[in-house]
């Protein structure tokens, strides 16, 4: 699916500010409703990887916590950052609380759950560390909760390169972050797809 307006849905972040994916210096999203006290938690480790990873070269995760499926993240948002400080040493940012299904799901992934999974399904988020993974012209791909984010399957890349996403007029620190090439083999069996996604974007 690819939806260009996707990026510019607003949102509220664990901070209470407004914002939207594009307000991320990030080309690329991987967008994750995630939990506390989850059997999917440990996923937490793997995506911080991939955050420290990328981050530097148009890559972010954003997580939503959401207490949807069991109770399984009952905290305060508060509570929730502190755990996944604490915990797993998070620095990718999350937004607030938010439900991602029925009818008080949030518009953001009300958008991204018209986009199919690797079987041809959408609708539903079936349960805690779903991941959908916007590019910057607001395709998306979709990658149910049993799939590591370090899986080597994970992110395999399309055959054409991401479209960038419209750009303001370039600034000298634009230039700098712009000249921070891409490189394969950061780490060698970490998420294959995004290293592939990576060299189409040198």
């Amino acid at each position: 699916m690819t939806d260009p307006q996707l990026r510019q849905i607003p949102f509220t972040d664990a901070s209470g500010v407004e914002k939207t994916l594009d307000d991320y210096e990030a080309d690329v999203v991987l967008v994750v409703n995630v939990a506390s006290k989850c059997g999917n938690t440990p996923q937490y480790e793997q995506l911080e990887q991939l955050q420290r990873a990328y981050e530097s070269r148009g890559f972010t995760v954003l997580g939503f916590p959401c207490n949807q499926f069991f109770g399984q993240e009952p905290g305060s948002i508060d509570q929730i950052l502190e755990f996944c400080s604490t915990t797993y040493g998070v620095t990718f940012p999350l937004g607030d609380k938010i439900k991602v299904n029925g009818r008080n799901a949030h518009d953001l992934y009300k958008s991204l759950k018209e986009t199919t999974d690797a079987t041809g399904k959408a609708g539903r988020v079936e349960w805690n560390f779903e991941k959908f993974l916007v590019s910057p012209d607001g395709s998306v791909q979709r990658f149910r909760p049993k799939q590591q984010p370090d899986s080597p399957r994970s992110f395999r890349p399309s055959r054409a390169p991401w479209p960038r996403r419209a750009a303001d007029p370039p600034t000298p620190q634009s230039r700098t972050r712009k000249a921070r090439a891409y490189s394969p083999g950061v780490i060698p069996n970490l998420s294959l797809k995004l290293r592939r996604k990576a060299e189409t974007l040198r």
